[in-house]
């Protein structure tokens, strides 16, 4: 089974402009990723990190990327394709209430 890493992009008022319904559903399809053994979780506030050339580490606040929506949670998870990978993700809150996730495959190295 293959590993992916996801990461979810949305903002409150998108959450808030979908139906609560939808929401409802779509966290208790996050329990049961989680039930089935998915890591997932909520982002805190991100620092960059740099040791160019090994002459030191030098650490900042903030992300490194940037997004018109801000990145909300993560998961990491397994499974058979890409396609089951969408599948699972398609049903999670911030695909649902005007967001977006990202799926990456996780090539593990040797």
């Amino acid at each position: 089974m293959a590993r992916f890493v996801t990461i979810g992009y949305g903002d409150r008022d998108g959450y808030d402009r979908t139906d609560a319904k939808v929401r409802d559903e779509a966290h208790a399809h996050d329990a049961r990723l989680l039930e089935s053994g998915t890591t997932v979780g909520i982002v805190g506030s991100p620092v960059q990190v740099r040791n160019h050339d090994g002459a030191g580490v030098a650490v900042e606040d903030g992300s490194f990327m940037s997004s018109p929506l801000p990145i909300a949670g993560f998961a990491i998870l397994e499974a058979d394709s890409l396609e089951e990978a969408v599948k699972l993700v398609s049903q999670t809150p911030c695909a649902v209430a005007q967001g977006v996730v990202e799926v990456w495959p996780l090539q593990e190295s040797a």
